[in-house]
């Protein structure tokens, strides 16, 4: 009989053709989910003038979506440590899809904001699984990088609504971009056929051929044997009876460091959907047309992509704390930047600088969640982080939506916006590292600081 240590095998395996199905698979979840989220503020200004709203309605109007965002994250990310990630993010697609698409069909803002609720169940339900997917299959020395490339798919979702926005809104009506977003139901039979399930998971049901086929994919130098007898690394670990408990998340010292994520993703999480809920209107409110406004859009995406994907690779090299300070402390100077005058060019490139900082940054402080807390309970952990953080992402198109209502100069909507920023900077740094499942399973393996994780310096767990 052998013992299989799964998790070094996960961590220790050279990225091959497996990884690359379940990275293009995760990043293609991850561009339908941003194409749903980034829609309602690409069609804002057209809404409001459709259904006849003002400033504060409508921020309550795409605040609906992200209410149920909230929901989802919580719910789904704790369901899937149960049943599985797979089955959870087939559903999660099927949800967003269908009831974006309603929201289409609406004729007033009571309809549309229930469709919206609807389809943000989905859409938050879908983000903790993924991360948790990526975090999972994604070998150690480049797991940071995976996950936030993967999640720059959500950048690529947003700059597709914008693209598809200029070129469909002034033509067939706002309703279009909505309607579009049911393409993806055709390909849920393929993501149920290619998407690998949950080691973990896989071993607590007992499917272990399965589990042993799985892990010959990820790591082609194992060949089963009918005796083998797998583990993962228990520090930190659950009860197996109780694996997705919320008291885990609160175990070995996580508790401080677990609020202080939730704190830092509200913060963040109101940046992101304050920009993405009102940038559009509030350039149009500058002198911009629609469609120069729009092309905003595409550029604060952009740099989204940029600064995710570089993010992800300073956090393999460098300590991720610091990391994460540093963007935010960006964060906070480039938003509050956008409210003066200054030249088109520079106004992209701080726009751009907004987005990376911004949107960017919500994906590299996944990726940390997603490497904080312990396999069995990640999907639980991350949803949970996600869903508090939502309240930010709630809050943040009613309260810019009020402040827009109350005509206030450019610049003081946008120093509105850039506070979180500083506060995400305090809230980050908080974080203790040293009680990270990464630094836990270092340690219990004899390898103490001989392999500190995404770069950090040997010594500085904290």
């Amino acid at each position: 009989m052998r013992q299989i240590d799964v998790n070094k095998l996960a961590d220790e395996a050279k990225f091959n053709r497996f990884h690359g199905l379940v990275l293009f698979w995760c990043a293609m979840v991850i561009i339908f989910d941003g194409y749903d989220l980034a829609v309602a503020g690409i069609a804002l200004p057209s809404i409001m003038k459709g259904m006849g709203v003002d400033a504060t309605q409508a921020g309550f109007m795409v605040s609906s979506a992200l209410f149920g965002m909230m929901f989802g994250n919580i719910i789904f990310g704790a369901v899937a440590d149960r049943i599985g990630r797979r089955l959870v993010i087939v559903l999660c697609i099927l949800m967003f899809s269908v009831f974006t698409a309603a929201a289409g069909l609406m004729t007033e803002p009571i309809s549309f904001s229930a469709m919206r609720f609807l389809a943000g169940v989905g859409i938050g339900g879908v983000m903790p699984n993924v991360i948790a997917q990526m975090t999972e299959y994604s070998p150690l020395k480049m797991r940071a990088t995976l996950v936030t490339l993967m999640f720059s798919g959500y950048s690529v979702g947003g700059m597709l609504a914008a693209l598809l926005g200029k070129g469909l809104i002034e033509v067939y009506g706002w309703q279009a971009v909505f309607i579009a977003a049911v393409a993806p139901v055709v390909l849920l039979p393929l993501v149920l056929k290619q998407m690998p399930e949950s080691m973990a998971f896989l071993h607590r049901k007992g499917r272990i051929e399965e589990l042993k086929r799985t892990i010959a994919r990820l790591s082609p130098g194992y060949v089963p044997q009918a005796d083998d007898q797998f583990v993962f690394n228990a520090v930190g670990k659950p009860k197996a009876e109780n694996q997705s408990s919320f008291g885990a998340l609160f175990a070995d010292g996580r508790g401080f460091s677990t609020l202080m994520l939730w704190l830092s993703c509200f913060m963040c999480l109101f940046m992101v959907y304050a920009l993405s809920s009102w940038l559009t209107k509030l350039m149009a409110q500058a002198g911009y047309s629609l469609g120069s406004a729009l092309t905003f859009v595409l550029v604060l995406n952009f740099g989204a992509m940029i600064g995710a994907i570089g993010g992800g690779w300073l956090a393999d090299r460098f300590h991720i704390k610091y990391v994460l300070a540093f963007m935010f402390a960006l964060a906070a100077v480039a938003i509050t930047l956008l409210g003066y005058p200054m030249s088109t060019g520079v106004l992209f490139l701080i726009v751009g600088v907004a987005g990376a900082t911004t949107i960017g940054t919500q994906i590299v402080i996944c990726a940390y969640c997603g490497q904080f807390y312990p396999m069995a309970c990640r999907s639980t952990g991350i949803g949970l982080m996600l869903g508090v953080g939502r309240a930010g992402a709630i809050l943040a198109p009613i309260a810019i939506g009020i402040i827009v209502g109350m005509k206030l100069p450019l610049e003081q909507n946008f120093m509105a916006i850039s506070i979180p920023a500083a506060i995400a900077v305090l809230t980050i740094l908080l974080v203790n590292h040293s009680r990270s499942d990464l630094v836990r399973q270092q340690q219990a393996s004899g390898q103490g600081e001989a392999r500190i994780p995404m770069g950090q310096p040997a010594g500085a767990h904290k």
